[in-house]
């Protein structure tokens, strides 16, 4: 796919392809661990047949929009001020090496945020601010030097050529012109370059204002540090790192260069006042950066060369041919279609046991191996796959066949969709229905040694606490009802004999709103009892239809039996009486 993506770029003039020779030559002489073969691209290459929007996809973070190729200093981020006499040469280093060290106050403090905030989600990425601003640098010159304001709002827009196949890759607007203002093509947008295709999935919240836009720096900072962090990278092993980076833009001379501002960065950046960070000024496409971003209009937006017409007495300028490409197997895609997948049910917090499946078919029905389908969660839902991404890119085996991960539902019950497509290509597509359900349990047992009990107008001495479970595991987080009910046969409210209390120590025989912890107990409040004996039942239910009545009783305490005397009067009598004919003889 690089290789053909490759073949699609616009072909420059000799200098343009002398440059970026140069380029690449300069960039993996200063990037250490930099690859100049094909070891980063193959490994990349590999986490892209089974990962999320692999790398080396035309449509990844910027679709392979051109980028600024100007170099860092050659020495540290403080050599000598004065220019080299090459300077002015496309795609050699710049001498400006303490300005170029300067990093504008907001978008640094958009890298460093999500540094902070990948560091607690994702800690084993690894993520350094640094690898952020290496790309930010390359991909819109730190936002056009800091053009945002203070909420990281870019002041003028930061688009890249329209994705019309004319020399980049082809790629029909997703967005209906929301972010990049076209509606026909999609364009890279932003100060990280996203196109919006990528964005729908990748976008973060990075501000906390509730909006995901590709045109802040905070967000965009912040999904850039998600989007590198995928398949399990850990960035700080140099192989994942250069495949992260390869992902977002798959160009071996792309690699060299973020690597070399990547180690410049490490050296020592300080915080310049936005607005006045330093401008690149030469393009992977040829053209001049102008200091205007990616885009060449006033305003950031792109703007298509002025065609000349040519007098009458001239020839038309030729114009370069291209090549015609073979089709490849997604050429030759037409639908989708559902290869045998079940009914897609799970339980709040549980993972679906099933799994969707898509083939690929042509028109007349046969299947396609080897091509991209991706799989996207559309609708109001936290469920995800599985490494908690919400779209996962696979591609198809033998059979034409394409197995998405592992469903994982979140809390939020109710239906959402799944829609499969397939990369690079507008066909029919197929939608996958399914649905979370709320916890549930089907069994519900007294926790309790024995059943509670209970003086008139006294307090039973133990709460009443049951055990759910569910398929004989335990049951946490499930909703429950306790009631005080009339009957076995009538389970309406009881309004009379024991009672909870409520907030206010008012009496109530209902309790709604009851979950178990997670080791699924359940422990009811206080029960009280009023002035009534007897025996009465306690109606415990769950979602999920599990149902458990426990007796409660109600009784007067029994008398305690009197003391025995220390002697009894017939005993006292007896005595007495025996010893007065004693005394009577003595006298």
């Amino acid at each position: 796919m690089a290789a053909q993506f490759g073949s699609r770029l616009r072909k420059g003039a000799a200098t343009t392809a002398a440059a970026a020779l140069a380029v690449a030559a300069l960039s993996a002489s200063q990037a250490p661990g930099a690859t100049t073969g094909d070891t980063g691209r193959q490994a990349n290459a590999g986490a892209s047949t089974s990962a999320p929007d692999g790398a080396g996809a035309a449509d990844g973070a910027t679709g392979n929009s051109p980028y600024y190729t100007d170099l860092p200093p050659l020495n540290s981020p403080n050599p000598s001020a004065s220019p080299t006499a090459s300077s002015s040469s496309i795609g050699t280093a710049v001498s400006r090496g303490a300005a170029e060290a300067g990093i504008p106050a907001t978008v640094l403090d958009a890298y460093k945020k999500a540094e902070a905030e990948l560091r607690a989600s994702k800690p084993g990425c690894n993520l350094p601010w640094q690898l952020l601003a290496a790309i930010g640098k390359v991909e819109s010159g730190q936002a056009r030097g800091g053009d945002v304001d203070a909420e990281g709002n870019t002041l003028h827009r930061i688009l890249g050529p329209e994705l019309d196949g004319n020399g980049f890759a082809l790629i029909q607007d997703t967005d209906g012109g929301k972010y990049d203002g076209n509606s026909q093509y999609d364009q890279a947008v932003g100060p990280m370059q996203f196109i919006p295709s990528t964005w729908a999935w990748a976008g973060r919240d990075g501000n906390g204002d509730g909006v995901k836009d590709p045109n802040n720096v905070y967000d965009a900072a912040l999904a850039a540090g998600h989007y590198l962090c995928r398949y399990g990278w850990d960035l700080s092993v140099q192989a994942d790192m250069n495949s992260a980076i390869l992902s977002y833009n798959n160009s071996q001379a792309y690699l060299n260069l973020v690597l070399s501002w990547y180690e410049f960065y490490r050296k020592g950046t300080h915080s310049v006042p936005n607005g006045t960070g330093t401008l690149p000024s030469h393009r992977s496409d040829g053209s001049t950066g102008s200091g205007s971003g990616s885009g060449s209009g006033s305003d950031g937006s792109t703007t298509k060369p002025t065609k000349t017409t040519p007098k009458p007495d001239e020839p038309a300028p030729s114009t370069p041919s291209t090549p015609t490409l073979p089709p490849t197997a997604t050429d030759t895609v037409d639908h989708l279609e559902d290869a045998g997948t079940a009914t897609l049910t799970a339980m709040a917090g549980g993972a679906f046991d099933k799994q969707i499946s898509t083939r690929a078919e042509t028109k007349a029905d046969r299947i396609v191996a080897k091509i991209r389908v991706r799989f996207t969660i559309v609708g109001d839902t936290d469920a995800t796959f599985a490494g908690g991404e919400t779209v996962a890119t696979v591609v198809t085996d033998s059979k034409g066949v394409a197995v998405a991960p592992a469903l994982q539902a979140g809390e939020k019950t109710g239906d959402f969709t799944v829609h499969a497509s397939v990369v690079g290509r507008t066909v029919k597509g197929v939608d996958y229905d399914a649905t979370v359900t709320a916890r549930a349990a089907d069994t519900l047992a007294l926790a309790n040694a024995t059943a509670p009990t209970c003086t008139p107008g006294g307090e039973f001495t133990d709460q009443v606490q049951v055990k759910a479970t569910y398929q004989g595991a335990a049951a946490g987080k499930v909703a429950a009802t306790a009631t005080l009910v009339k009957s076995a046969d009538d389970t309406s409210e009881n309004d009379k004999g024991p009672y909870f209390k409520d907030a206010d120590g008012n009496a109530v025989r209902t309790l709604t709103d009851l979950q178990t912890d997670a080791n699924g107990l359940l422990t009811l409040p206080k029960l009280y009892a009023d002035d009534t004996t007897g025996t009465f039942l306690l109606r415990i239910t769950t979602t999920g239809g599990a149902t458990l009545t426990v007796e409660l009783t109600v009784a007067a305490a029994e008398p305690s039996s009197s003391p025995s005397p220390s002697a009894s009067p017939s005993a006292s009598a007896s005595a007495t009486a025996s010893a007065s004919p004693s005394a009577s003889a003595t006298s």
